[in-house]
């Protein structure tokens, strides 16, 4: 969806006119003779461990990296507008890394640090507001000076921009005040534990107030923020352009003169321009490519187990587009859950990983990663494969099978084979899954419109669990594209921002997962592995769980 990413799976092509279950026959058959299975086969030059060990790369050593240079990365789809409100795709947020620095950060440990804050925030004993310190002597690449001034203005646009990305995110925020330059109070009407997290992804970064007073909702065309290098060009389709910003804080630790997103959606074209020098990093590497680049002395492969999920989301009440009133839609799959549990239980995960993935991702049944700390048997139950339940419940629900539905998807390769694949899966359950592959940009206009009955996308993921449910299946969440409406799960995840007991959390979340898998508006698969391939021309590249590929302070070397 917006805020998601498009499934990275192997390379592969298809014959468009063979049938469900040939397909899947050819996948297994393609897949289950190249595994991922012993340290020999996947690791070569100096990378050492198992082919899912999380290699997050290391700070380049400035004695080693020469100054200047224009690092190229080829990324796998256009981002998003590149407006830290609007966005919702993992792909803006590489580019913000650059050049839209937040409060907070994330170390890869995944654990919350400061950036433009110099501490966390220190919270009031009744959860009702939030002191935030600022660092001082910061410009914007505008040369206007960040303060506490500056922050405000971007909290509350925020909070009240049309079709911000970012208002549930943000949470019951009553104020913001500046008692100083250097000092932010944020005041909040209940508790809201999320809101450290929230301010370590795009609802903290601080943008230019002069920026935002002269373009409005057209930021994204000239961005202005906090960062070690600044906004200069964006070719829709092809290119952006970000170039070394020397009003930076800390502008002696960038080496590099410039860095060009370049837009490559075929994983083997990505990979053959990583070879070739014609890119030195690519993201979303095929579970196919990554094990031979493994093996090349040249590169080195980064890879962390995502804090997100791929999966679909199915249209129950979004008639009029996201943020309008949701209205029950009138078709089998949007009314009866039973419809939907149907299509979950002709899904086989494990066959999906194994032989679709080669083995590196892993199989998801709810939005909480099992290495999150409010994880728990609750939240990692999973429906199991069932095709005869499947078509029981189609029975109970009384369609006449095969039930026809017609599922989006980004018109790339890789989702495409993803997409053929469930195709086969489903058939068996008694579902005709009609595949709509669509340009990403265009698929994110098309789900926010409601434009679809099935849409298979997927969501990066957060260190926090609320920012990977709450936006999209809490009834006011700002990017729930389904039109689902739970009082329940409402109540649920209201209770388990405002609590201060992380046991408790724990118990709400699982909660949450249950009655989610009995509605099934989302139906999770997998999480991905981020895979990330990288020159050894090039120093201090780094990709941490948050799945963001880190080049600021990289460069190359000597």
């Amino acid at each position: 969806m917006f805020r998601r990413t498009p499934s990275p799976l192997n390379r592969s092509s298809w014959r468009r006119t063979a049938p469900p279950a040939a397909l899947l026959a050819l996948v297994l058959a393609a897949t289950a003779c190249s595994p991922v299975q012993s340290n020999d086969a996947q690791t070569g030059g100096d990378q050492a461990g198992s082919a899912n060990q999380d290699v997050f790369g290391d700070p380049a050593d400035p004695a080693q990296v020469k100054p200047g240079g224009t690092l190229t990365v080829a990324l796998s789809a256009d981002p998003d507008k590149l407006d830290p409100t609007l966005s919702r795709s993992l792909y803006s947020r590489y580019v913000f890394h650059t050049m839209c620095e937040k409060l907070y950060d994330l170390g890869p440990d995944a654990k919350i640090v400061p950036q433009l804050a110099t501490a966390l925030p220190t919270v009031a004993a009744d959860g009702l507001s939030l002191t935030i310190p600022l660092r001082e002597g910061v410009k914007f690449a505008d040369g206007g000076t960040m303060d506490s001034a500056a922050v405000k203005t971007s909290i509350e646009r925020g909070l009240t921009l049309a079709g911000s990305g970012r208002k549930s995110e943000l949470g019951p925020i009553s104020a913001v005040e500046t008692p100083d330059p250097k000092t932010v109070v944020i005041k909040l009407s209940k508790p809201f534990a999320p809101l450290t997290a929230a301010l370590a992804d795009r609802a903290g970064m601080v943008l230019s107030p002069a920026a935002v007073a002269k373009l409005g909702a057209n930021f994204s065309t000239a961005p202005v923020c906090v960062g070690p290098f600044k906004f200069a060009s964006r070719v829709a389709q092809n290119s952006i352009k970000v170039v070394k910003d020397p009003q930076y804080y800390d502008a002696a630790k960038v080496h590099l003169d410039a860095i060009e997103y370049r837009i490559i959606t075929d994983s083997s074209i990505r990979s053959a321009n990583l070879r070739s020098g014609d890119a030195q990093i690519a993201d979303s590497l095929s579970t196919q490519d990554a094990p031979e680049l493994q093996k090349d002395s040249s590169m080195t492969v980064l890879q962390s187990q995502s804090l997100g999920y791929q999966g679909l989301t199915v249209n129950v009440g979004n008639a009029d587009g996201i943020g309008k009133p949701v209205k029950q839609l009138d078709t089998p799959i949007a009314k009866d859950p039973r419809v939907r549990q149907a299509l979950e239980a002709s899904i086989d995960r494990e066959a999906l990983v194994k032989s679709i993935f080669n083995g590196l991702n892993t199989v998801a049944c709810s939005p909480i990663s099992p290495k999150s700390e409010f994880t728990s048997e609750a939240a990692q139950a999973c429906p199991p494969h069932d095709p005869a339940k499947a078509k029981e419940l189609l029975g109970q629900a009384g369609v006449t099978t095969p039930y026809k539905v017609e599922m989006i998807t980004s018109n790339n390769p890789d989702s495409l084979r993803l997409a053929q694949a469930l195709q086969a899966m489903v058939k068996d359950g008694g579902f005709e899954l009609v595949i709509k592959p669509v340009e990403y940009a265009s698929l994110l206009d098309q789900q926010d419109r409601g434009d679809f009955e099935l849409l298979q996308l997927g969501w990066s993921g957060r260190v926090d669990p609320d920012a990977n449910i709450f936006n999209f299946v809490g009834s006011d969440g700002s990017q729930n594209v389904a039109g689902y409406n739970s009082p329940e799960v409402d109540k649920l995840l209201t209770d388990a921002r405002q609590s201060q007991d992380k046991a408790e959390r724990i118990k709400l979340y699982g909660e949450v997962v249950a009655k989610l898998q009995q509605d099934d508006p989302l139906i999770y698969l997998y999480r991905q592995r981020n895979l990330t391939g990288v020159s050894k021309k090039v120093l201090g590249v780094q990709t941490y769980p948050d799945g963001v590929i880190r080049t600021a302070f990289a460069g190359f070397a000597k």
